[in-house]
């Protein structure tokens, strides 16, 4: 267990802060508006390297955070250099959460726990995930009752009502979900309720001070409203996973801790978005389709900035996949019908999509390096949480609950007064 102290949380926000800062055209921007590089002047070495990169070789070092780094350093390195530019901590690239000792133990082999028929309709990864969270957090059982945050079907708090006798209360905004939670909850005998409330509303702040609350990947608002909740209202405990940082309200625009706020760098949705963009691992098949549906919108994208005589982004609803199944041809004649757009007659659909082709290509190297800061981000945003707990007088705990091959959102926050 990785316990965090103020001044390391203030030391390290501030040491992300400068090389994000830094790099801030590495990543701050949005390839699909692009058609051209927008840091190629700044960073040549890094270009040359990236553009002779073969096309086959960009997923596997997508997915490899350390094969990506090793790759990308030493012309980023170089380029620092000629622009007479201080080099950055490389470890700060190739940061990983501290694992639980128990990051790898599924209740399921744990002695001493009947747990398998909480198990039932829960797919297996999510069960794991579940179970490992619900494992770690009741090694420290607290003596009060849980709230569980964003419940769904409750299957959190019913495995934390088994593991400790502790009364659960399960906010869920779901009618249906709450019913069937509740079924549940009395099929096995669990003191678990239901109340069904939506997260933001005013008479949903059921957090009381003699609690303990819980939420396994609650969204970007939700986890941030249940974290001034609890603070606001001195909870004994807070053990949360968040996920989708992305996904605010209006409201929340800016950092949760004075820490985070003091070093004055600015995130906008899409950077928010960043740690989540990884490559899929998926079959053959599916990759050529995703690559074939990437390459079919930036070509789209071309013609309809030339139909429309405007230099920006024009978005697509979600594709079926039998429209990728058709010809380019087709798909530009549905989405220009769509867009409300009309065709010329010489329209040569084999031009749009060699320029297509040609914009995946930059996308996607472009992705390479703003994918460099995936990890940055990403621990600037769960130390701002951190120090939003600590800074309220909260000791606080920030490990991986499990494996990122079961969810690369395996961050774990514990907070205890």
């Amino acid at each position: 267990m990785h316990g965090l102290t103020l001044p390391e949380v203030r030391e390290t926000l501030n040491a992300l802060a400068e090389v994000l800062g830094s790099g801030r055209a590495l990543w701050d921007f949005r390839p699909f508006d692009r058609l051209d590089n927008p840091w190629l002047a700044g960073y040549p070495s890094l270009w040359r390297l990236l553009d002779g990169l073969p096309d086959n070789s960009i997923d596997a070092l997508d997915l490899d955070q350390a094969l990506l780094c090793d790759t990308l350093w030493p012309a980023l390195c170089a380029d620092l250099a000629s622009n007479g530019r201080a080099l950055w901590d490389k470890s700060l690239f190739l940061w990983q959460l501290p694992r639980h000792a128990l990051a790898n133990d599924a209740l399921d082999a744990l002695p001493n726990h009947d747990i398998s028929r909480f198990s039932a309709g829960i797919k297996g990864r999510k069960w794991q995930q579940i179970s490992r969270f619900a494992n770690i957090v009741s090694l420290r059982p607290s003596p009060y009752p849980y709230l569980e945050w964003c419940a769904g079907k409750g299957h959190l708090g019913r495995l934390m009502g088994a593991l400790t006798s502790r009364p659960v209360l399960s906010l869920e905004w779901q009618q249906a979900l709450c019913i069937e939670g509740e079924k549940e909850a009395q099929k096995q005998r669990i003191n678990q309720r239901f109340l069904c409330k939506d997260a933001f509303a005013d008479d949903a702040n059921v957090l009381e001070k003699d609690m303990h609350a819980l939420a396994l990947h609650a969204c970007g608002g939700l986890h941030l409203t249940l974290l001034r909740h609890g603070v606001k209202a001195g909870t004994r405990a807070i053990s949360i996973s968040p996920c989708c940082y992305h996904l605010l309200n209006e409201s929340d625009t800016d950092w949760l801790s004075g820490s985070a706020k003091e070093t004055g760098l600015k995130l906008d949705r899409h950077a928010l978005a960043l740690p989540l963009n990884h490559a899929l691992v998926a079959s053959d098949k599916d990759n050529a389709l995703r690559h074939r549906e990437i390459s079919w919108r930036l070509g789209f994208d071309a013609l309809q900035r030339t139909l429309r005589g405007a230099d920006d982004y024009l978005p697509l609803p979600t594709l079926r996949q039998s429209q990728l199944a058709g010809s380019f041809d087709d798909f530009c004649r549905w989405a220009a019908e769509y867009r409300e757009l009309k065709l010329p007659d010489d329209f040569d659909a084999a031009h749009w999509l060699s320029l297509g082709l040609g914009r995946q290509r930059l996308t996607r190297r472009l992705d390479l390096a703003a994918h460099l800061f995936r990890p940055m981000i990403e621990r600037f945003l769960l130390l701002d949480r951190a120090a939003f707990l600590l800074e309220a007088g909260y000791s606080v705990s920030l490990y991986a609950f499990c494996d990122s091959n079961v969810t690369p959102r395996n961050a774990l926050i514990d907070a205890r007064r």
